[in-house]
């Protein structure tokens, strides 16, 4: 248990980065003492942005868990999103801010059947901007929930992220902190969700899968 919290597993996504950076680390490191401790940070960094620890989950669905590991960067009042039809529906908003230290994988809030799953191509803004939700990079789940209320999770990308990643296919029934997907490089989570009670504030710092989001 210790060493798996030291030592977390990498997520697939990671291999293909952790294996060139560990050649290129070696080959320096043959030809520069200096330079070559310089790569062996970075090729640990790598290792660890693509760390996947597993998470301790509430299994309470009176509460919607954090789909992100970052930093509260926003809570609104907004419509849903438009790409999913739900632009005639008030849902509360919070966007999560992740930075490339943050872990990057992106977990369900809460127990349900995904109804649907929708990429749409865009820029790559500062992702911690609100014009983002809009204009970025942006992959959507709409997810059904156990009392058939829709939660939303958007993926966005940001300024370095250029790829988002997913792990869930739709009509896929998921668990509370079962993984979604992950996006690479610094990036946002947005959460859209109604007739609950928002239990953050813009500012703190959250745990995907653990960090309580809302509640009924």
């Amino acid at each position: 248990m210790m060493f798996e919290k030291i030592f977390p597993k990498v997520h697939p996504e990671g291999y293909k980065f952790l294996i060139i950076s560990s050649i290129i680390t070696l080959i320096i490191l043959s030809k520069s003492s200096f330079f070559g401790f310089i790569f062996i940070f970075i090729t640990i960094w790598v290792y660890y942005f693509f760390r996947d620890p597993e998470r301790v989950v509430i299994e309470d669905q009176n509460y919607l868990t954090s789909p992100a590991d970052g930093r509260i960067s926003s809570i609104s009042e907004v419509k849903g999103p438009v790409e999913l039809g739900l632009d005639s529906k008030q849902f509360t908003r919070v966007s999560i801010f992740m930075n490339v230290f943050d872990c990057h994988v992106n977990r369900s809030p809460s127990n349900g059947e995904i109804e649907e799953i929708f990429y749409k191509p865009g820029k790559f803004l500062n992702a911690s901007l609100d014009k983002a939700s809009e204009e970025n990079e942006r992959n959507y789940f709409k997810i059904k929930d156990d009392t058939n209320e829709n939660i939303v999770v958007v993926q966005i990308a940001g300024l370095i992220a250029r790829r988002i990643v997913t792990q869930v296919q739709k009509t896929q029934k998921i668990k509370q902190g079962e993984r979604l997907g992950m996006i690479r490089f610094g990036s946002r989570v947005d959460i859209y969700f109604s007739r609950r009670n928002t239990m953050v504030k813009v500012g703190q710092n959250v745990i995907a899968g653990e960090s309580l989001i809302a509640r009924k």
